[in-house]
């Protein structure tokens, strides 16, 4: 079952095209990543499924309703995880999830629960009556996601959600949106830490000048686009034995990298490689073998790193 489905999907502001037409399935139950360089269009492609952009073309609906049409359906199914804090600092966890609670027309006993649920959730349950104002960075981003999913959202949109955070608060909030997947809530993650992603992704969509470039598993993605595994060859000695060991490497792939930091396609064996460097007279003082992932893949793509 699919979740969300975009299909051309595009915003124009005044004469600059921000996302083209995107189409993008996300299926039920997932967490699905979302990757993209500073001005992919991601944030934008965000907005319009949240219902906060109206876009210039195509269309979006969630959990079979679409984004945009009147009674609102869409937005009920949708969580906003912002990367900006949208906290009320003054007040408590318990205050502020009672407020947003009521805007999702919760009331009573069910707001009760909720709040308790989303507290659980955030591991927060014992701070409830402190002031925000008094927490970590990682305790607010935790509270942020705790009001996300007071109205137990089909999908949950987490927009950098570990901006900030320490280790133990980025850890929980891992566990909790693993926990969120197990029981059925479909969730779309951006991130500009591909570890991140890498750990936690089942599918991921790569967006660059307003177009999803490429789509897929992780498996898949590295199949397609990671290129070759790539070996480290870190050498000393003089310049005649350096430019000599780089010839003789040559014969066993092309050659990028510096006179002392060679970089060639990983071949089948290492001996015969090692034994024409050291021949040459050169003294190889690190050998480092780089597998394709996702940040090769994302390099293949865009051309840039995910913090450029």
């Amino acid at each position: 079952m699919t979740c969300v489905e975009l299909r051309g999907l595009g915003k124009d502001f005044g004469a600059r095209t921000a996302v083209h037409a995107v189409d993008l399935d996300v299926p039920t139950g997932v967490i699905y990543g979302l990757l993209g360089p500073n001005g992919a269009g991601k944030t934008t492609t965000i907005s319009m499924l949240a219902g906060v952009v109206v876009p210039s073309r195509g269309k979006a609906t969630v959990a079979g309703h679409q984004v945009g049409a009147a009674g609102g359906a869409a937005k009920r199914a949708i969580g906003l995880c912002p990367q900006d804090l949208a906290l009320y600092e003054e007040l408590t966890p318990m205050q502020n999830l009672a407020f947003f609670g009521a805007m999702y027309q919760l009331r009573g006993n069910a707001l009760d629960r909720a709040i308790g649920f989303a507290l659980e959730v955030a591991g927060l349950a014992d701070r409830n009556h402190d002031p925000v104002k008094t927490f970590s960075g990682g305790m607010k981003r935790r509270l942020n996601l705790a009001a996300a999913i007071l109205h137990t959202p089909t999908l949950l949109i987490l927009d950098e959600p570990t901006v900030g955070v320490d280790p133990q608060s980025r850890h929980h909030i891992f566990d909790a949106i693993r926990g969120l997947r197990d029981d059925g809530m479909t969730i779309l993650y951006t991130s500009h830490y591909l570890e991140e992603v890498e750990e936690l992704c089942e599918r991921v969509a790569i967006m660059d000048h307003g177009e999803v470039v490429a789509q897929g598993t992780l498996p898949e993605l590295v199949a397609r686009h990671g290129g070759a595994p790539v070996l480290e060859l870190e050498l000393r000695g003089h310049d005649s034995a350096l430019l000599a060991a780089r010839a003789l490497a040559a014969r066993h792939g092309p050659i990028e990298g510096t006179p002392t930091l060679l970089r060639l396609p990983r071949p089948e064996s290492l001996g015969p490689l090692l034994t024409d460097v050291e021949r040459a007279g050169a003294h190889v003082v690190r050998v480092t073998a780089h597998a394709a992932d996702l940040e090769s893949v994302f390099m293949a793509l865009t051309g840039h790193t995910l913090r450029d």
